[in-house]
């Protein structure tokens, strides 16, 4: 520190001890400051945080990890010409994508298809694949978001209104988890046989339900032909989903829109879907 120049000559006795006494409470006040400070150090390395640190640990806590799949694929691109010729026979070029008002958050496609057998009957086919994303957001994280959907959709099927007969089982090698429901639905046109598949993969649900019936005297299809072919499908779905996210999930673009309260209150439950599957068969028994 540079020193200011001392005056010429020297101070009366006097006046030198007044500046040595008021110089005393100076260095007091100095080596007080200098040990407070010495103690916070000695404080923040036993562990002590400041509020802003607290502050910062606890958002990070709570922040949650973003979605692993950012977009979803075509709905009615999900599945190969190959396996639509197993399902739809008649049906392959029917498909028809559903409305969405968010074709990365939520989509569908369905497939009809009737071999009209004149005299002898008909056997129809129905499919219908349902696509839902969700994203992480303050409610939560977009793969546990999507496993209380997929929890409520076997449910909804598990409980279709009319369903006789109705048997659930796990399925295994499709996605993070995958139940297939099967039952009977007798309607005026014949006895249908439906199969459902739910499946989760990361943070989307996808929805599988596939029925057929022999109408005009036609015998039925064998129920474990449908669940076989079923969820065959479902895996091939499923692996579209992983594909269509494969350059990259949450960096393709995902926001936490809230886009899962949407789709979740806008898709059709379980139980609404497979009441729709059925009514395919009264334009088909028309047909027939």
């Amino acid at each position: 520190m540079h020193r200011p120049a001392q005056r010429a000559g020297r101070a009366p006795r006097f006046t030198r001890i007044l500046v040595s006494a008021a110089a005393v409470p100076v260095m007091l006040v100095a080596a007080g400051c200098s040990s407070d400070s010495g103690s916070g150090d000695d404080a923040k390395k036993s562990g002590g945080a400041s509020p802003d640190a607290k502050a910062s640990a606890s958002a990070s806590a709570n922040a949650v990890q973003p979605a692993a799949y950012a977009k979803l694929p075509e709905p009615c691109a999900v599945l190969s010409k190959k396996t639509l010729g197993e399902l739809v026979p008649k049906g392959v070029k029917s498909g028809k994508e559903g409305k969405s008002d968010d074709v990365s958050a939520r989509g569908n496609c369905y497939w009809n298809s009737l071999d009209n057998n004149g005299v002898k009957g008909s056997q129809f086919r129905w499919l219908n694949v349902a696509l839902l994303r969700f994203d992480s957001d303050s409610r939560g994280e977009g793969d546990q978001q999507a496993h209380s959907y997929f929890e409520k959709q076997v449910k909804g099927a598990q409980s279709a209104t009319g369903a006789k007969n109705t048997k659930t089982e796990p399925v295994s090698g499709t996605g993070d988890e995958a139940t297939a429901v099967s039952y009977d639905l007798k309607k005026k046109e014949g006895s249908f046989k439906q199969q459902t598949i739910v499946a989760r993969v990361e943070n989307v649900v996808v929805t599988l339900d596939y029925n057929g019936a022999g109408l005009a005297g036609e015998k039925s299809p064998s129920a474990a032909d449908l669940l076989k072919d079923a969820k065959k499908a479902a895996k091939e779905a499923v692996a579209a989903v992983t594909a269509a996210n494969k350059d990259g999930g949450a960096d393709a673009g995902a926001s936490p829109s809230g886009s899962a309260s949407k789709p979740a209150s806008k898709s059709a439950s379980p139980s609404k879907s497979s009441s729709k599957s059925a009514k395919p068969s009264a334009s088909a028994a028309k047909k027939s």
